[in-house]
């Protein structure tokens, strides 16, 4: 695949030069076959390098299939650095004819449960722009890491079968679909994209305070994998839970009726 295949009249040059390597050839491809979007759609960057990865292929993608596209960044205002990590994750983005928009999280901010109360708010900032625009395709960064520790948060939790495969592809919420592209891509992967398409990403402190649980979740997580622990595997037996999910679901509703 090359971009010259690419029916658009104008590509910029730095992104041509950026997607001619194999490796990010072969992501693309991947990403291409999970991502069937034909309609306008907005993207959440948070400037880590799952987020940054998905600004690139799908930028590559809207080019493609002549399809519109709007990127928005986040600011929690939860660090002293944030604004600035903000306006620079802009200009890097730029840099590749990207343009995006800076949203902030006005207000006064919660001491306790932060990153959930956080999540909701970005999802309020980004949900309020798709109104606005009529855009009902949300999409994020969450990869496969991302679903495996919902999966544990979900069973310490006490969560039923429903809730613990809760993070899928494709979720409806308020008319708007939250649609995550990267579920199959590892961390690592979208890092490597990151590095060489942008030679930055963010590294968010907070990743690794053990006061979070999903940090906690995370830290097991690699003692686990050190211990022979597949995360392909385990990501099958989420999606072989989720099958049986859906077959519950069905036969609870063929029975209703």
């Amino acid at each position: 695949m090359s971009l010259k295949n690419l029916s658009v009249k104008k590509i910029p040059r730095f992104l041509k030069d950026k997607f001619n390597n194999k490796r990010i050839i072969r992501y693309y491809k991947l990403f291409e076959k999970s991502f069937t979007v034909k309609n306008s759609f907005l993207v959440g960057v948070s400037g880590g390098p799952d987020s940054l990865a998905l600004a690139f292929l799908t930028k590559i993608y809207s080019l493609k299939n002549k399809i519109n596209c709007k990127y928005f960044i986040v600011d929690h205002k939860l660090r002293d650095s944030s604004t600035n990590e903000a306006k620079k994750v802009k200009k890097i983005l730029k840099k590749l004819h990207i343009k995006s928009e800076i949203l902030i999280w006005k207000g006064k901010k919660p001491l306790n449960n932060i990153q959930s109360i956080a999540r909701k708010k970005r999802y309020a900032l980004l949900f309020s722009k798709c109104k606005k625009f009529k855009i009902k395709n949300l999409i994020l960064g969450h990869h496969i890491e991302d679903k495996i520790e919902n999966f544990f948060i979900r069973m310490v939790r006490g969560s039923g079968l429903k809730g613990l495969v809760s993070l899928e592809k494709k979720t409806k919420i308020n008319e708007i679909n939250l649609i995550r592209p990267l579920l199959d891509f590892k961390k690592k992967d979208l890092r490597f994209i990151s590095s060489h398409v942008f030679n930055f990403f963010v590294e968010d402190p907070a990743n690794k305070n053990i006061k979070y649980m999903r940090i906690r979740i995370r830290k097991l997580m690699t003692e686990l994998q050190n211990d022979g622990l597949d995360k392909n595997k385990l990501s099958l037996t989420i999606r072989n839970l989720k099958s049986s999910n859906q077959a519950i679901t069905y036969y609870v509703q063929e029975n209703k009726r």
